[in-house]
């Protein structure tokens, strides 16, 4: 039992690897219906879970371009993306960059989507009185978010994606960050 989770678990990680088309996305939801019309439940199900695997896939990778570009002063490294199928965590596409400035202080910038777990997070940042236990209620542009003592940020963005903002840089370098994330474009997705 074990052994076909750890291989099941490595056949996601293989295809969360490939590049998703769209071509591919309605190629697999084509498989899917096929599958079903023929009764056959069990391809239809994988393919279904493959479509879903390749939107998150595409999700993850718009999260990655709204990632800002460095601030004057500091190197961005490549934006790294992920995108975990339901099966664990109930799903995350997830984009992350992290950047460094001459000094050595860091920011690393995630966003985060399509989780089940950020489904019922975001009702408690949403709240102000909640958010409020969590650290200093802050803006960033029109958006409310919570500032730890670290000055790491944290904001729930149309109640579907979260955005991170941590590191060893100072609470100003962290805000600036932040504010340089298009939030308009990101709530439209």
């Amino acid at each position: 039992m074990t052994r076909n989770l750890l291989f099941a678990g490595a056949l996601l990680v293989a295809f969360a690897t490939v590049p998703a088309r769209a071509d591919d996305i309605l190629d697999a939801i084509d498989q899917s219906r096929k599958a079903y019309q023929a009764g056959d439940m069990a391809a239809a199900k994988q393919s279904l879970d493959l479509a879903s695997q390749l939107i998150a896939q595409k999700n993850a990778e718009g999260f990655a371009a709204l990632l800002p570009e460095p601030l004057s002063g500091w190197n961005a490294e490549k934006a790294q993306v992920n995108a975990v199928g339901a099966a664990v965590f109930g799903g995350v596409s997830a984009a992350t960059r992290s950047y460094t400035n001459a000094k050595g202080d860091t920011v690393e910038i995630s966003i985060s989507g399509d989780s089940a777990l950020l489904m019922q997070f975001a009702p408690m940042l949403s709240n102000p009185a909640m958010a409020g236990a969590l650290g200093k209620l802050v803006r960033v542009g029109s958006q409310r978010a919570v500032q730890n003592q670290d000055g790491d940020i944290m904001m729930v963005v149309a109640n579907k994606v979260l955005i991170n903002v941590q590191g060893s840089a100072d609470a100003a370098s962290k805000m600036a960050y932040a504010q340089a994330i298009d939030v308009a474009k990101l709530s439209k997705m």
